[in-house]
């Protein structure tokens, strides 16, 4: 009767270890699809917020720019211009696809590289700087807001367009 009683030991003992794998299998993955559950839960609930720099880019005293010069800020995809004016600034990014523009000197241009537009730099009797020469550009290189801060740095705002010739578009030396 001893062997009887073992043998249904062994049987109850084998068969609840296989009830109690099934049991954990079931549980685990309850547990698993919990968790995903509530790790998309809480991406969704977060904010979807882009955080992109400030607009307004700092260009460094006025006395770094000789005067006639041009110099690209390619970061910041604008043109600081020190004319007989005073200071403008341009935006480097082509008005027909969005290229960003490289200014040829021996030219007294900007040029696309991308499909061949070209913009005046220098104004004279008929045309303002920006305005396109030729090619596919719809638009003249859009002026920035420029402006001098308290410490006697040069500031672009590359978010606000300014007409060409206006009160905002020269900073005067």
């Amino acid at each position: 009767m001893a062997d009887e009683h073992k043998i249904d030991n062994a049987e109850t003992a084998a068969d609840l270890n296989r009830r109690q794998f099934f049991a954990r299998l079931g549980l685990g993955s309850l547990s698993i699809a919990a968790a995903g559950t509530a790790a998309f839960a809480y991406q969704y609930l977060q904010p979807n917020v882009l955080y992109e720099p400030s607009p307004i880019v700092n260009q460094g005293k006025p006395d770094r720019y000789p005067l006639d010069s041009v110099t690209l800020d390619v970061g910041a995809g604008i043109y600081i211009i020190h004319s007989q004016e005073g200071f403008f600034s341009l935006s480097a990014v082509c008005t027909h696809l969005g290229c960003l523009t490289a200014w040829k000197p021996d030219l007294g241009i900007i040029a696309c590289p991308c499909h061949g537009s070209k913009f005046f730099v220098h104004a004279d009797n008929e045309h303002r700087p920006g305005d396109k020469i030729e090619g596919p550009a719809p638009r003249p290189l859009p002026w920035k807001r420029i402006w001098l801060n308290e410490d006697g740095d040069l500031l672009v705002d590359r978010s606000t367009d300014v007409p060409p010739l206006a009160r905002d578009s020269f900073v005067r030396t």
